[in-house]
């Protein structure tokens, strides 16, 4: 099975333009960046519910749990939110007028104000991504790239694999992405 690719600075930034002026901008925006910023699956940013991310004041949990029936493999798991990532969520909260919301409505709505399924939120990826000419980036593209990022930048096994909420560290091996310049780089410190 092909893996999603992994993406350049480049190529997330010229994603979050051409969504930036777009339909449903705001919403977009956000759910690409919870899978590249804090590596999230798409059925688990799907499962995100407000009073999940803020809490009563409308300021962001920095570190968030989700429950057994958010993630893959039924174990809960905690996701910790980076500056970039709050700022961001701070900014949808304000403009989405969340604090009048109902906490327990689903983060990312359709345009009917309904949650989305794993995969109906995986088919609004592809064609964000299609709509951007990313050639062979997917729903899970974001999640790679973080946790190849992060590998790159020298986090250790046992903290990728936490972040990415693996059970075993051959699974998340599979996701770190290597390219010439890597290996060039890699050379160049002997």
């Amino acid at each position: 099975m092909k893996q999603a690719k992994t993406l350049s600075e480049r190529e997330f930034k010229r994603v979050i333009a051409v969504v930036s002026a777009s339909r449903h901008a705001s919403r977009n925006v956000l759910a690409l960046s919870l899978s590249y910023y804090a590596g999230l699956r798409v059925k688990e940013i799907a499962a995100l519910y407000i009073s999940d991310l803020f809490n009563d004041s409308g300021k962001v949990n920095n570190f968030v749990t989700l429950s057994a029936n958010q993630t893959k493999g039924s174990n809960s798991r905690t996701v910790v939110f980076n500056k970039k990532l709050v700022t961001l969520l701070e900014l949808f909260y304000l403009e989405n007028n969340l604090s009048e919301s109902n906490i327990t409505l689903p983060l990312i709505r359709s345009q009917k104000g309904k949650g989305f399924s794993g995969n109906s939120l995986c088919q609004v990826f592809l064609k964000l991504y299609e709509q951007a000419g990313i050639d062979g980036a997917s729903s899970h593209s974001g999640r790679r790239t973080f946790i190849t990022n992060l590998a790159h930048k020298g986090v250790s096994a046992k903290v990728l694999m936490t972040l990415a909420g693996h059970q075993h560290l051959s699974t998340t091996q599979r996701y770190i992405d290597v390219n010439d310049a890597m290996l060039k780089a890699a050379v160049e410190l002997i």
